[in-house]
């Protein structure tokens, strides 16, 4: 793991050759909140213009959705998969993954723990295990939801019908990361599945009035910088509502558990654009980030992140749900994380919201006012 001082060090002296040119790309992305590919492509590439990237996604931050960081509760409930994911330690065949299923009670008990740590938001997260069917997780849904939380769900690839019963039992969002645009790339590094199935589940939801997130795992084998700047134009079509992206971290496990894995540098990278060219998205400085970066979450909460998901999960199980190697915090108990987290926002000057973070659409009399102040 790398220090942030020294992280802050090769960022800072890599800045001094940003070139014009790129400054101006960074001003039209703050101003306009567009660029092309080839704009996009030049600036994920480019290690001189990090420092001025991650300064005006701050900015673009800071007026559109403010200085609060959301904290969501993170629920890990079941480690079994039935997918085959090339990278992910949970994939089917990983003989040496623990395993694990939470009951219903003991979901519904953590999600009341959360409560009472003061998450207004509670993530239900899970490989795709079909034990939990539609019966099953609405029944979970309906009891969490009596808490007055709102709820995040991540449990892959479902049916219309599904995502329907789970919406009509309260579920608010759902994130379903794609992690790469690129079909060829998506159908090699997820065998047995289909790009066009994930897109057709992210647009399932968004009709079904849920909020999407999905995302990018940056430094598959195979991906390039072009690939990435699609799916940026990808996310900004469909108009997500949350992005989380993380590097890659190769797991022994997996079929490709010796590649390099993903870079910091470039996940900042695409962070502070993401930041650019979706303002009013909710994006979260993940747990990877910090495993491949000691205090990764500040870099990337200061280079445009504005939501933390905190693990819920009690004992053993944090350590169980191992998608990748060195995940860090999983000895610490829920309260220790809440703490900790709590104290480090506001250590940066930032503050924990107390709302359910939903996303705040900013109509064209919000944005006129704001370009005729800055005018």
């Amino acid at each position: 793991m790398q220090s942030a001082k020294r992280i802050e060090q090769e960022a800072r002296a890599k800045a001094g050759n940003v070139s014009d040119e790129e400054l101006a790309l960074i001003r039209k992305a703050e101003e306009t909140h567009r660029l092309s590919e080839a704009e996009l492509t030049q600036l994920l590439g480019s290690d001189a213009a990090e420092e001025a990237l991650a300064a005006a996604a701050d900015r673009v931050r800071h007026r559109y959705v403010g200085d609060g960081v959301h904290l969501r509760g993170l629920i890990e409930f079941s480690s079994i998969c039935r997918q085959n994911c090339m990278y992910c330690g949970l994939r089917r065949d990983n003989k040496k993954a623990e395993r694990y299923r939470l009951d219903a009670d003991t979901i519904v008990e953590l999600a009341r723990k959360a409560k009472g740590y003061g998450y207004p938001t509670v993530v239900l997260q899970s490989g795709e295990d079909l034990f939990f069917d539609t019966d099953r997780l609405c029944a979970v849904i309906r009891r969490i939801k009596a808490f007055d939380l709102a709820i995040t769900l991540s449990i892959g690839e479902r049916s219309r019908e599904e995502y329907a019963a789970f919406r009509e039992a309260g579920a608010d969002r759902y994130l379903l990361r794609i992690e790469t645009t690129d079909e060829p790339l998506y159908e090699r590094m997820d065998p047995g599945m289909s790009w066009s199935n994930r897109d057709r589940c992210l647009r399932d939801l968004r009709e079904l009035g849920y909020e999407v997130g999905t995302g990018t795992l940056v430094g598959l084998p195979g991906q390039t910088i072009p690939m990435i700047a699609r799916d940026i134009l990808y996310y900004q079509k469909m108009d997500a509502d949350m992005i989380g992206v993380g590097p890659f971290i190769p797991n022994p496990d997996t079929p490709i558990g010796g590649e390099p894995g993903g870079d910091f540098h470039l996940t900042r990278r695409l962070v502070s654009l993401l930041r650019l060219l979706l303002p009013e998205a909710n994006i979260p400085a993940t747990t990877a980030m910090e495993t491949m970066v000691a205090m990764g979450r500040e870099i990337v909460l200061s280079s445009g992140a504005n939501v933390v998901m905190p693990n819920v999960t009690e004992g053993d199980y944090r350590r169980k749900y191992a998608l990748y190697p060195g995940k860090i915090c999983v000895a610490d108990t829920p309260a220790d994380c809440r703490h900790c987290m709590g104290g480090r926002i506001a250590a940066m000057g930032r503050f924990v919201a107390e709302d359910k973070g939903f996303r705040h659409h900013r109509g064209a009399a919000e944005r006129n006012i704001e370009e005729g102040a800055r005018a």
